[in-house]
């Protein structure tokens, strides 16, 4: 639709392809709520009282149409709260309903709200399920601060439904503190990676917290046979190799000659290399992308597509000084004699352009000045009504924020406002 010249039948045909894809929408992913939130905030969000609110959102303060429409009573208000997660957008038409948020701390109470049912918050079962049907790179953190980076394609769980073993598939890379272990990137962990979640049977003690001493009691010593048995019922035993801490918290546990079983299901194999096992009470967050992503290599997707920018030409330039003339007559309040001038160029050079007639309109308007160039602008702009449908409804909108922008309460609070 911003194409200039763009094939009326093209966009039809774009337009019902997005509108079908719309109603093809599955369960909204966390993402996707996160968009209903944002379009209903930063793009079209209300402020005040459901009686008598202002706009802040960016795509109604740029719209002259709606910017005059969304106030009226024909378009729903409701208060805002987590609730507006749940009424999906169409970007292609005006929206029947709007939320309004009491001031700015309560719509930052409402986002705090949900941010704290998101997956990096909560981790556990809710996590990595998000993570697993995404489908895409995305982190699991340990307790323990032990961060697992890769593709998640499995969560076993237990009776209570708490997660006790998760697993990756293809390119893996383990992390803390969101900067890659050495020797522990996707070239080692290439072929996925997989491991117990929870406590041990053999201590009341958080597993990641237990000391070398701790450990030694109960026979865990680099160099020797041991045997960890959770309280989910994962057994894994082998020869220790390795025991990995970062900031004082046990990390991972490498394995040689290694099985990891749970009930009669073989979850590791000896004849499958070194074993590591991670370490952690749960899986305290979840998040999109890989920790380290330098280190894992993920490339941020560049579209093939580019934003459309209409060419700034010569011819346009001149167009856009005539306007920052405007403006610049409008903001000092000074000058108004050279308003007239400026008009009969733009009629002369640019007879197509219509918003730098009412943008003058309404300066004449509000200073009551040049009632004879005021009266020709406007007989221009009713003429310009009669040439398409959309024009006709742009400008009557225009005339129509000229007189909003008269009454008492908007001059009240334009008086109001700091400079």
């Amino acid at each position: 639709k911003e194409r200039p010249n763009a094939d009326p039948k093209e966009v039809d045909e774009a337009t019902k392809l997005v509108e079908h894809r719309q109603k093809s929408l599955g369960e909204p992913s966390e993402m996707a709520l996160l968009s209903r939130l944002h379009w209903w905030t930063v793009e079209y969000g209300l402020i005040g009282t459901l009686e008598n609110p202002k706009i802040y959102g960016a795509g109604l303060l740029s719209s002259i149409g709606e910017s005059v429409s969304c106030l009226e009573p024909a378009v729903k208000k409701i208060p805002y709260s987590i609730d507006a997660q749940t009424y999906a957008f169409d970007i292609t038409t005006k929206q029947p309903q709007l939320f309004v948020c009491t001031d700015f701390q309560h719509l930052r109470r409402v986002l705090e709200e949900f941010a704290s049912t998101m997956a990096f918050k909560v981790g556990g079962l809710e996590g990595i399920n998000k993570a697993i049907e995404c489908q895409n790179v995305a982190t699991c953190e340990y307790s323990s601060g032990l961060q697992v980076s890769g593709i998640f394609t499995e969560v076993i769980t237990d009776e209570n439904n708490s997660p006790i073993y998760l697993r990756t598939t293809g390119k893996t890379a383990l992390a803390f503190g969101d900067r890659e272990l050495e020797g522990h990137g996707v070239d080692y962990h290439n072929d996925g990676f997989g491991s117990p979640v929870g406590k041990w049977k053999q201590t009341s003690a958080s597993p990641e917290l237990l000391t070398n001493d701790q450990l030694h009691a109960l026979g865990i010593v680099e160099g020797r046979k041991a045997k960890v048995e959770f309280v989910s019922g994962v057994m894994v035993s082998g020869k220790v190799e390795n025991i990995l801490r970062r900031d004082g918290k046990l990390l991972l546990i490498s394995f040689s000659s290694c099985t990891a079983k749970y009930g009669d299901r073989v979850l590791f194999n000896p004849d499958w290399g070194m074993y590591d096992m991670a370490v952690g009470e749960r899986i305290s967050s979840v998040f999109n992308g890989a920790a380290d992503k330098d280190a894992y290599n993920q490339v941020a997707l560049i579209p093939k597509e580019r934003t459309i920018k209409v060419p700034s030409y010569a011819k346009r330039k001149r167009l856009e000084n005539l306007y920052a003339q405007v403006r610049k007559i409008r903001e000092s309040k000074a000058g108004y004699e050279r308003l007239g001038e400026i008009w009969e160029t733009q009629q002369a050079e640019h007879p197509e352009d219509w918003l730098l007639s009412m943008e003058i309109f309404e300066i004449l308007d509000q200073t009551d000045q040049q009632r004879e160039l005021k009266t020709k602008i406007e007989k221009f702009l009713n003429e310009k009504k009669g040439t398409t449908k959309d024009l006709s409804t742009l400008i009557s909108w225009g005339f129509r924020l000229v007189e909003y922008h008269k009454r008492p309460e908007y001059q009240a609070v334009l008086h109001d406002s700091p400079d």
